[in-house]
């Protein structure tokens, strides 16, 4: 089986504004550094929006705005140790499959 057009589509698009630096939830958070040379930063955020991500039946996505934030969050707490993550993310969330 293959992914959907839907999930391509918001794995692309969480990917374009993640590594173009013009996410809107990170606007201000220097966190491009962490391409190449914290990349398990990277590879952590991208495993919380795969797991958070949910699809129905026919495989269409029906939170990508939410995976997105629960990812970002992860991002900007890693570059900015005061910001707390609401709500705590539970293990399954953060889990490295």
């Amino acid at each position: 089986m293959k992914l959907s057009n839907s999930f391509s589509g918001a794995l692309r698009t969480f990917t374009y504004f993640i590594a173009s630096g013009t996410h809107y939830q990170l606007k201000g958070v220097e966190y491009l550094k962490l391409f190449g040379s914290e990349p398990s930063a990277i590879e952590q955020a991208y495993a919380i929006f795969a797991n958070v991500i949910e699809l129905d039946e026919d495989g269409n996505v029906l939170n990508a705005k939410h995976a997105e934030k629960r990812a970002v969050d992860y991002i900007r707490s890693y570059c900015e140790p005061d910001f707390k993550v609401e709500p705590p993310y539970e293990d399954w969330e953060t889990e490295l499959h």
